[in-house]
């Protein structure tokens, strides 16, 4: 479930759209390759996406879709060589990104401790996603990616509340709430359901986030300096990448520290 570019074909830089913003500096269409997609499926600019306009290139995680649908799903056949293929190939990635991403969260549930009264269910919906990641284009196409995912996310939560039940005292739910630009510096988040919640530009410095979920949560741009996520929950190597940390922010060994952080 890690991204392997060099055995892509840039699909994320053809199939998926952008709008200009604070995340891209220009827009794109659908289906249409980015104007920094060399030849040979690179980018052009990737040692310089953030200074040149599209740190949401540099945000963004495939979860390894991006290598099952080249080399797997249609066999290492490419959209420029085989240009037939490319509607059928673009419609196929972001499913496939989809399954992969549940993938990794259900492998990050079988990884606690704590998911044991949930752990055959969790095999079985890894077993029958995995079969899904190794199907025809067709097969691919029709699921239903809203009900496999309810039906998964209701695991992952079980699995949640397990891993959760175990912090002491009264956890804090701020599931999907707005907290855009919330002022947290310091706060006392163990065990906390931050799931979906809204925390661009927060004030997280110093926060001690262990064993909060932080599924979905979009913390672009928020200041984690000092803050403490080992062994939050869910916490993936985009989130970490969207937000600002320092030196002093300790991380769960499942992420890397990003380059663009301060020392």
């Amino acid at each position: 479930m890690t991204a392997d570019c060099a055995r892509c074909f840039g699909l994320c830089c053809v199939a998926l759209p952008f709008a200009a913003s604070s995340d891209f500096a220009a827009n794109k269409a659908a289906g249409t390759p980015c104007g920094h997609l060399r030849t040979d499926f690179g980018c052009g600019i990737h040692a310089r996406l953030r200074e040149s306009g599209y740190p949401g290139c540099t945000v963004y995680d495939c979860f390894g879709a991006g290598q099952q649908v080249s080399q797997v799903t249609f066999g290492g056949r490419d959209w420029r060589a085989e240009p037939g293929s490319s509607r059928q190939m673009f419609a196929v990635f972001p499913v496939m990104r989809h399954l992969h991403e549940l993938l990794w969260y259900v492998n990050e549930a079988l990884a606690l401790p704590s998911s044991r009264p949930v752990r055959a269910d969790l095999r079985r919906a890894l077993d029958d996603v995995r079969a899904l990641t190794r199907a025809d284009a067709e097969t691919v196409i029709a699921v239903d990616v809203d009900v496999l995912r309810g039906e998964i996310n209701a695991l992952l939560l079980r699995a949640s509340e397990l891993a959760r039940s175990a912090v002491p005292g009264r956890k804090r739910n701020h599931r999907g709430a707005d907290l855009i630009g919330g002022r947290l510096r310091r706060a006392d988040l163990r065990g906390a359901n931050l799931r979906g919640a809204l925390l661009i530009a927060a004030d997280l410095a110093g926060a001690d986030l262990r064993t909060a979920d932080v599924i979905g949560a979009d913390l672009r741009d928020a200041d984690l300096a000092g803050a403490d996520l080992r062994g939050a929950l869910f916490l993936t190597q985009a989130q970490v990448n969207a937000a600002r940390g320092d030196a002093h922010t300790r991380l769960p060994d499942t992420v890397t520290r990003p380059g663009h952080w301060t020392a």
